[in-house]
């Protein structure tokens, strides 16, 4: 099986952390975020890991190819300039018929090998892992009429929302959707597939996922995945 970890971008969110260090370098533990998934994906079956790099990416490179005991097959593909989290696929050789795509910052114990046969089971042409999220306002929300007459009220109301956990699997079919030239996110492949009505699944997932992405987040996961290492590493 193919797995794409897309490891190119800048980490504004964590500066000044990823002023020296690319962010799927940033340690949690005594492992950078990205060899806890690297090896996870070993765990998983996936014996084609493709690096997608960018920024700094000379430093992920060493790193990798400085720990002989890491044991898992990886090649790497450059983006010279920003191309978002999808057109990055456009460089990469080889892409089989299905292939998982996943952010190199994500601390999560979803196991990728049952959304990948989840993936296929539905004939999907993209399956999206997706985390629930609760947002709570603040506030008290009244509602009202054409009127202003006020017609209802909610303290404090907490609404749920389904989000992306930056892990896809995709058929090699998106390239359709996915223009020659140019940045092309992950939201520019949501509006087109969805758009003209594909097969785009959603894989609930309830165990635990983090996006280190800002620094509460990023110091928040060096706490939890030291009290859990075997939950992440296995």
């Amino acid at each position: 099986m193919q797995a794409i970890v897309l490891a190119g971008g800048r980490g504004r969110r964590l500066y000044p952390y990823t002023t020296v260090l690319p962010k799927p370098l940033m340690p949690i533990g005594d492992h950078p975020i990205l060899e806890v998934i690297l090896r996870q994906l070993r765990r998983a079956g996936f014996d084609d890991v493709v690096i997608s790099t960018g920024y700094l990416h000379g430093l992920i490179q060493a790193y990798l190819e400085g720990s002989p005991g890491l044991d898992v097959p990886v090649r790497y593909s450059h983006e010279e300039e920003p191309l978002g989290t999808i057109a990055p696929l456009r460089l990469i050789d080889g892409l089989e018929e299905t292939f998982l795509v996943m952010n190199g910052d994500i601390l999560t114990d979803l196991d990728y090998r049952a959304l990948f046969d989840y993936h296929r089971e539905r004939g999907a042409l993209a399956t999206i892992a997706t985390y629930r999220r609760d947002a709570v306002i603040d506030f008290g929300v009244l509602e009202r009429d054409h009127e202003n007459r006020i017609t209802g009220f909610r303290e404090k109301p907490v609404y749920h929302f389904d989000v992306s956990m930056g892990i896809y699997v995709l058929e090699r079919e998106v390239f359709r959707y996915i223009p020659e030239t140019g940045p092309f996110g992950f939201d520019d492949l949501m509006y087109a597939l969805t758009g003209a009505h594909e097969a785009v699944c959603s894989y609930p997932f309830e165990g635990y996922w983090l996006d280190i992405g800002r620094p509460d987040d990023y110091e928040r996961s060096i706490r939890e995945f030291e009290e859990h290492r075997d939950r992440f590493l296995g």
